[in-house]
């Protein structure tokens, strides 16, 4: 008999095809959008957490975790305090250290960060599952006064290479106070990376310790900047920096090597662990997420809501199909498990559906969103959460066919074939 019933409601939705293919679409695009979210959510997330991968320790002046996460890497806000250029050298010639990156920032152009450091940065720095930097166009800075911009700096500045810009001291999108005499030239152009990178400048500390040559306290003074021909370039070191990055050559010396420049002496010091400082940051931000993941459950409720509806409403003008079912010797309890059956059928295909679309949509989307932001969306198969999400409707597509199917049990034959005026 099961079998019987299953023809049946087979036979059914393919007379109701018009209805049942609107019902089985608008189910099927909730549930791809719940899909889709979560995971986009999830590799959104990993994008956000590799941020920066290969650095062991982010240290700098002494302030909250976040904030020299936010400042240091996001390039927002602003230190406390710099750190002198004695303690980054005595800090990066630790025999336990395998490299460091210098960062000192404090200058914009038009409105994007200007990150002062050295050309080694674009041979360490790695972001999202140690990924490494690479170069659109051109090279790092190697000639006086090159700089380097980020993938949306050039794009939005239209900037190619070998362009002449000016940066500007402080941050701010209009530049109240230049550095016009040391104009510089856009050596590289750096491929698309999905973090801060795409909306920095770079050039090295050198050059910038030269373009601040004669400026007291944020303003410049002409008879010292007169003089800028005669700075021996060679002799000329920075005399301070906002943070540094550390690489060490064993894992187990993490935490030692944090607590030294923690306890540091000379000046308050803080360093941090990149990974568990994201993770921090994410859960300030992870607000967004949840309210996308109940937004798209919502919508979910909503469809099958919806599709109840439909059945219900579909009943009356099929009270005459179930009374014949009914003198052809169809008992109530068959004709309840055949509305069982139909919408567990129409869950089903709306979730094969819904999964065709999701990944069509990611395969889509996936190459635009890595060319234009950097974040990397990957065909992934369904998580433990999205297989549980499936489950779930199922199961919510069982307890919803419960309602017509008792219904149905309800109706009698008598019901069926009574002609109502």
């Amino acid at each position: 008999m099961n079998l019987t019933v299953l023809k049946l409601a087979l036979k059914s939705l393919r007379f109701r095809k018009f209805s049942i293919s609107l019902t089985v679409f608008s189910l099927a695009v909730s549930i791809m959008l719940f899909l889709a979210v979560d995971m986009i959510r999830v590799q959104v997330k990993d994008n956000f957490v590799n941020t920066v991968s290969g650095i062991d320790l982010i240290v700098g002046s002494r302030s909250g975790s976040i904030q020299l996460l936010l400042y240091s890497i996001f390039h927002i806000g602003n230190a406390t305090n710099n750190i002198s250029w004695e303690t980054y050298e005595r800090i990066s010639k630790h025999p336990r250290i395998s490299w460091s990156i210098p960062i000192a920032l404090g200058d914009s152009h038009k409105g994007f960060r200007v990150v002062g450091t050295q050309e080694k940065f674009f041979q360490h720095y790695q972001y999202h599952r140690d990924s490494k930097l690479s170069f659109l166009a051109g090279k790092p800075f190697t000639s006086p006064f090159d700089v380097v911009v980020g993938a949306n700096v050039a794009k939005k500045l239209s900037y190619t290479l070998n362009d002449e810009i000016i940066l500007a001291h402080g941050m701010g999108n209009v530049s109240l106070i230049e550095h016009t005499n040391t104009p510089f030239k856009i050596s590289g152009i750096l491929k698309p990376t999905g973090s801060s990178i795409d909306d920095s400048v770079f050039i090295s500390l050198i050059d910038l310790e030269i373009m601040h040559v004669g400026w007291e306290h944020g303003v410049p003074n002409p008879d010292a900047i007169s003089k800028l021909s005669d700075i021996d370039k060679q002799q000329l070191e920075p005399k301070s920096i906002t943070a540094f990055l550390l690489k060490l050559k064993s894992k187990h010396d993490v935490f030692s090597i944090q607590r030294a420049i923690n306890e540091y002496k000379k000046e308050p010091l803080l360093a941090i662990l990149p990974g568990v400082a994201l993770l921090e940051l994410w859960k300030v931000v992870s607000v967004i997420e949840k309210v996308l993941l109940l937004i798209s459950a919502l919508v979910i409720a909503t469809a099958l809501l919806s599709m109840l509806a439909i059945i219900l409403s579909n009943l009356n003008s099929r009270r005459h199909e179930i009374a014949v079912l009914r003198s052809l010797g169809a008992s109530p309890l068959s004709i309840s498990l055949l509305m069982i059956i139909e919408t567990e059928l129409l869950i089903l295909l709306s979730l094969i559906l819904a999964i065709i679309m999701m990944y069509l949509s990611i395969l889509i989307i996936g190459p635009y969103a890595h060319s234009q932001l950097g974040v990397m969306i990957e065909l992934m198969p369904p998580s433990a959460f999205q297989l549980i999400l499936i489950a779930t409707v199922l199961i919510a597509g069982l307890l919803v066919s419960l309602i017509p199917a008792a219904n149905v049990y309800k109706n009698t034959l008598q019901d069926g074939l009574t002609v109502r005026s």
